[in-house]
């Protein structure tokens, strides 16, 4: 019996609870929370204190995590990598962007779940990233941790210095303005890669425009004080010199050009994002049987009432053109014939008569061609639907539309006259049944 518990006694004395420091992610908020599992071990020093003795291990550095691209949208699989905010070796907070991405269907910004360094860079620009693959490594801090670390073995460190050494702690001297207020810097994408080229954290610069926004010249005079450079001066207009005399003309002589040789060569570049898109959809309009009508509209009567609520849109910051106009009109076409507000599955089993008038409008962009639509045409005022269109528009053009704006279209029209057009025969885009297309506006003489 007494040998029973003298074995005992050295088995509980031979053994220490240690306690590993674990990384839980929660999800659904982006909460980086700390989580404690104990575990029993044996230990491979003496105690000299019949005390019992709690000891914490954690990871000084950090631990890393791997950054997985995430689903931005039903359907895509592939996005390419269109620009990177961060380098390696840059310290992130949450919810600050990393990178831009274009899928085939929109251009999206990726933004940190996790407070850390980035460790590595999984892909280069203009390279093709799988969804669910990793993105990004970072490494997160643990700084809390290692706190608590260092208050335990303090204090038992008070009753034996001998049993146990005081664990180092790391501790990083920069913290950003941005991560101790945990806010996000708003910045567009060519001003966080101008400051990320001169070195510069936004976190340290003042924003002036809306909702403290950094704007490029925030980044100029923030250089300009650190370099103590002089900004240069806005440039002038050009003075245009006067036209020369016909005879003064006449008697220079005309160059002579060398005829260009050509050195060219061939290259192959791959289809990707919105021309990769328009090829695909495009491929499958030209299954659908096409019926093609052309008339012509008399806009008089628009065009004078175009004129007179110009000012008054202008006075209350909406730029007004034809095309909200165009939408309303077709909005209202659609609701005396529900049937052209439809879609048809794709074995022509099925029809889906639509409630909502979500009219796409065709856009040109450097990207290709994009078709974002305006919700709920039915019920907005002209106004509305010019500011809606005002806010695609722009989006468009910078290449930042998001996936809500270019799906759930129902109907759509194709602007041809802003390149000069007066006829077109669009394609209809799939699963939709009809489309339109405007010509440009015309003075024409009526006899009569």
């Amino acid at each position: 019996m007494a040998a029973a518990r003298a074995l005992r006694s050295c088995s509980w004395s031979a053994r220490h609870l240690s306690c590993v420091h674990h990384i839980q992610m929660c999800s659904s908020v982006h909460v980086v929370k700390p989580k404690y599992t104990c575990l029993f071990g044996y230990s491979s020093f003496k105690f000299s204190h019949p005390h019992r003795l709690l000891r914490t291990t954690s990871t000084v550095n950090g631990q890393i995590l791997q950054f997985k691209l995430s689903d931005i949208g039903e359907g895509i699989t592939e996005v390419t990598i269109k620009e990177w905010y961060v380098k390696e070796g840059d310290t992130v907070s949450q919810f600050d962007s990393i990178c831009e991405v274009q899928s085939d269907k929109a251009s999206v910004t990726i933004t940190s779940r996790y407070d850390g360094i980035i460790r590595k860079l999984y892909y280069g620009v203009d390279q093709i990233a799988l969804v669910g693959k990793p993105l990004v490594d970072i490494e997160t801090e643990t700084l809390k941790g290692v706190d608590r670390t260092r208050d335990r073995t303090k204090l038992v460190n008070k009753d034996s210095e001998e049993d146990v050494v005081e664990t180092p702690a790391v501790f990083h001297d920069e913290h950003t303005h941005q991560e101790i207020k945990g806010h996000k810097t708003l910045a567009t994408p060519a001003v966080r890669r101008l400051a990320m080229e001169n070195n510069i954290k936004l976190s340290e610069v003042v924003g002036t425009g809306k909702d403290s926004r950094i704007l490029k010249e925030d980044i100029l005079n923030y250089l300009a004080k650190q370099t103590g450079a002089i900004l240069p001066p806005s440039p002038k207009s050009e003075i245009i010199p006067p036209l020369l005399k016909s005879e003064t003309i006449q008697s220079i002589p005309v160059p002579v050009l060398k005829p260009k040789v050509f050195t060219g060569k061939d290259r192959t570049e791959p289809i990707t994002g919105f021309a990769k898109t328009m090829v695909k959809t495009m491929s499958m309009a030209m299954k659908i049987p096409h019926l093609g009508y052309c008339d012509e509209v008399d806009l008089t009567q628009l065009v004078k009432l175009q004129k007179e609520l110009k000012p008054i849109a202008l006075a209350r910051g909406i730029k007004l053109s034809f095309m909200p106009f165009f939408l309303k009109a077709a909005s209202l076409g659609l609701l005396q014939f529900p049937i052209l507000n439809a879609s048809v599955d794709e074995n022509c089993q099925n029809i889906t008569y639509k409630a909502s008038h979500n009219i796409g409008i065709a856009m040109d962009t450097e990207q290709g061609l994009i078709v974002p639509n305006v919700k709920d045409v039915q019920f907005r005022s002209v106004f509305e639907i010019a500011i809606e269109l005002n806010r695609l528009q722009k989006l468009g053009s910078t290449n930042h539309l998001g996936t809500a704006d270019v799906t759930g279209g129902t109907f759509t029209l194709s602007n041809i006259g802003s390149i000069g057009g007066t006829y077109a025969k669009p394609l209809i885009l799939p699963l939709e049944v009809a489309i339109g297309a405007l010509g440009a506006i015309k003075y024409s003489t009526v006899c009569g």
